[in-house]
């Protein structure tokens, strides 16, 4: 019972940023049971494609030159793409043609489509990339050969290139596209709490979605960067969605397999770590994002109060006067707004003598 209530806490006291749209909830829902705060922030859309002439031209390439290779990036691109072809009456010729291609499964998701469909997938890279694709077909030979690639989302043309320039002819298979969000309010909020370090952690289950968080930052790019690479974890699906942060120098923590409980796992492994635990006045106390643990006890507190006691915790016994304590509040605050983040966080931690007042020099934690 312990062990069950410990993991459904391990989460408390922090906020953890979702930019997906599709299982956004069930993502939710995964960090909510651990006990965080959730922002949910779609940063794309998966839509159709409005018009299904291109999917329908490169379905009927793939059925008049059968392709030697066919790899499947997603599960949704393959579940949708056979949805399509049997909606035209294409479905059995398709079927047939890909079961005589080499079937490559970019990961799990993707093998398991091709599985439910029927088919047999002949190999799948390790680590879930485009670059274990190129290697491994380019080590087959491609030359005079025709592969045809379901797109993810949008077109990947520095890997579609590289098969071109190795020998094959290429059919790319557009069968659903991105989209910005239906309401871009939620994600402009999520890059001022990214920026404000309001978020403990941000997570990405598509590569694209880090790409439209930057575009909605606009000039916050920089900043928003700048905390991501600093104090705010990034929690990725896997290698493939991580390789756009790790270009801008972002570290990025990622479950070895892409679930979505494995990467709520990750980030309730990560996160306490990065928690600051202090012996103050008798008192345990461990700072968390939104709250701080006081004896064993969770404590909720607003912004300005946990500001100041971040401060305090990071010179613990040391006095910090009321113009240092002002650089950790918002911008446009006053010496009064220190007295009043002070007095909040008395009345938040309800232990006396844990903040204590230095008569004419400013506020310190004994610890």
């Amino acid at each position: 019972m312990t062990s069950q209530v410990a993991s459904r806490s391990e989460l408390s006291g922090y906020t953890v940023g979702v930019t997906s749209d599709r299982r956004r909830d069930e993502l939710a829902s995964l960090l909510e049971g651990r006990g965080a705060r959730v922002v949910l922030a779609p940063a794309l859309r998966i839509v159709p494609i409005a018009d299904d002439a291109e999917l329908k031209a490169a379905t009927r390439a793939c059925l008049e030159t059968p392709p030697d290779v066919v790899l499947v990036t997603t599960g949704i691109g393959m579940r949708g793409w056979l949805e399509a072809a049997e909606g035209w009456g294409l479905s059995e010729p398709l079927r047939t043609v890909l079961s005589r291609a080499y079937l490559i499964a970019r990961g799990p998701k993707a093998r398991a489509a091709v599985r439910a469909a029927g088919l047999h997938d002949q190999w799948s890279p390790e680590g879930e990339s485009y670059e274990e694709v190129v290697e491994h077909l380019r080590a087959r030979g491609l030359t005079g050969r025709t592969v045809a690639m379901q797109l993810h989302g949008e077109s990947q043309p520095e890997y579609t290139e590289a098969l071109r320039e190795a020998g094959a002819r290429m059919i790319e298979v557009p069968v659903y596209r991105w989209a910005p969000p239906a309401d871009p309010a939620p994600l402009h909020r999520l890059v001022d709490l990214i920026t404000g370090r309001l978020v403990d952690a941000v997570t990405f289950t598509a590569a694209p979605a880090v790409t439209a968080l930057l575009r909605a930052a606009g000039p916050a790019a920089d900043p928003v960067l700048e905390a991501l690479r600093t104090d705010v974890l990034v929690a990725c699906a896997g290698p493939v969605t991580a390789a756009p942060l790790r270009r801008h120098g972002v570290p990025v923590v990622a479950p070895p397999r892409a679930r979505l409980s494995a990467l709520v796992r990750t980030i309730a492994g990560e996160l306490p770590k990065r928690a600051v635990s202090l012996e103050v006045a008798g008192h345990n106390i461990t700072l968390r994002g939104h709250a701080a643990i006081v004896n064993g006890e969770l404590r909720p507190l607003a912004p300005a109060p946990m500001a100041v006691l971040r401060a305090l915790a990071s010179a613990p016994g040391r006095v910090l006067s009321r113009a240092a304590l002002l650089h950790s509040l918002p911008r446009g605050a006053d010496e009064h707004a220190v007295e009043m983040a002070v007095a909040r966080l008395r009345a938040g931690l309800s232990i006396p003598g844990v903040v204590q007042t230095v008569v004419k020099r400013g506020y310190r934690l004994p610890a």
